[in-house]
């Protein structure tokens, strides 16, 4: 049996970010500043990866005031009564050389859907005082309204003021814990 390695999320050189379509025309972007995550590999084979990962959603920023607090209120996250967004794998499969398809389940306001996410492994590195680092870039898309999060304007001249799909852009560089 293959011995268990547990990585962390190291949150100062990670990043999870989204963008969305505003008035049909043009992308808002945020991000979370808050979130944290814990892989367990056997030795050091991402294929092997069980993934728990969780955000803070009332640590969102968009860079204007009155729309955090928007998105933070029932029309969207509902801050006060739904304290985290979780992930937890499913499988990793191998595409191609470094890249990979992540697929398990994301809960948002406690509704729970299967997505799927494109995977690109960066490499392993040790960093100058000698800590193995690992990086991934994750990209993937979900639809808002699958987690309850319908709220909406309908615009005058047509369409709506907040498009349904969610762009995810994740930067994760994952610290290896040392061996207890």
């Amino acid at each position: 049996m293959a011995a268990k390695t547990t990585w962390v999320i190291d949150p100062s050189h990670s990043e999870i970010a989204f963008k969305v379509k505003h008035l049909m025309i043009s992308n808002v972007k945020g991000q979370f500043s808050e979130f944290s995550g814990q892989i367990l590999t056997d030795n050091d084979d991402f294929s092997t990866s069980d993934i728990s990962f969780s955000i803070n959603p009332a640590s969102i920023s968009t860079g204007v005031a009155d729309r955090d607090g928007h998105l933070k209120s029932a029309d969207f996250f509902d801050v006060d009564n739904f304290k985290e967004i979780t992930f937890l794998s499913g499988k990793l499969t191998k595409a191609a050389n470094d890249e990979f398809q992540l697929s398990g389940n994301l809960v948002i306001k406690g509704v729970s859907q299967p997505i799927n996410l494109d995977v690109e492994f960066g490499g392993l590195m040790v960093d100058p005082w000698g800590n193995v680092k690992a990086g991934f870039t994750i990209d993937g898309k979900i639809n808002r309204k699958d987690f309850g999060l319908t709220w909406n304007a309908a615009l005058e001249a047509g369409g709506v003021l907040v498009g349904e799909e969610i762009k995810l852009s994740l930067e994760v560089q994952l610290l290896k814990q040392k061996a207890e």
